[in-house]
């Protein structure tokens, strides 16, 4: 996963995709990126050079006609059962987020753990219909989720700015700088006035505080490194239109 081993001055992917290149070796690197130009973004000179003989394959977002046949096919019990008792549902929240399998995956295992806990007060039952409904309400609904929806509108603009930058980027992390460039552009676009730097710092600080973000603890104000304490997908559920 490329975008975990970015560094400032990339001497780990360097070392990485140099290896193959040495005299006699027999190594092959997989590389995996959310990013399909990651190279041409983040990649140092020195680094993308490497990378001359590398083949790339690119993989499109799973809609939901493919996620669900997907899933089914899993030698998991859970869900096969959540899968027949309704696919559309599932499958059409997992696509309308990001095509990640995995979302498919934690609902379903947690459908499954709300259904044991259920069994242990009454009589045995298998997955139906409500544990599902329970599980996605349970996961879109996080505290976290629930506070990004109650945040000020320039807070939410600030996290919207931070998914615009890690896009941009195709990195997990930016400093205040960086994300700020993409604030002002968000605030034209709203017909809002820019705020300050401090007002921006203000900003920050108070989504730090509730633990939407993780902030780096330093005095270096606009060269901070800020990253996500949620995962995007949760972020861009919560700033949806209702």
């Amino acid at each position: 996963q490329l975008d975990l081993l970015w560094t400032r001055k990339q001497n780990v992917m360097y070392n990485l995709f140099d290896w193959p290149t040495q005299k006699h070796s027999k190594l092959i690197i997989l590389a995996i990126a959310n990013t399909m130009d990651l190279p041409e973004r983040i990649m140092m000179n020195r680094v993308a050079s490497r990378l001359v003989c590398s083949s790339t394959l690119f993989f499109r977002i799973w809609d939901c006609s493919k996620i669900v046949p997907r899933c089914v096919a899993l030698p998991l019990v859970c869900l096969l059962i959540v899968a027949k008792l309704c696919p559309q549902l599932f499958g059409s929240v997992v696509a309308a987020l990001s095509g990640d399998a995995r979302r498919c995956l934690d609902i379903c295992r947690r459908a499954t753990e709300i259904c044991e806990l259920a069994r242990q007060k009454r009589a045995p039952e298998i997955v139906r219909m409500a544990h599902v409904t329970e599980a996605i309400d349970e996961m879109f609904s996080s505290p976290y989720v629930n506070a990004i929806r109650n945040a000020s509108l320039h807070e939410q603009i600030f996290l919207k700015a931070i998914l615009a930058e890690f896009c941009r980027a195709g990195v997990e992390e930016a400093t205040v700088q960086q994300i700020y460039h993409h604030y002002v552009a968000l605030c034209r676009v709203e017909g809002l006035q820019s705020p300050t730097v401090s007002e921006i710092m203000a900003i920050c600080s108070r989504l730090g505080a509730c633990r939407l973000l993780l902030v780096e603890a330093s005095s270096k104000y606009l060269h901070m490194r800020v990253r996500l304490n949620l995962s995007q997908d949760d972020v861009m559920y919560a700033l949806r239109e209702e």
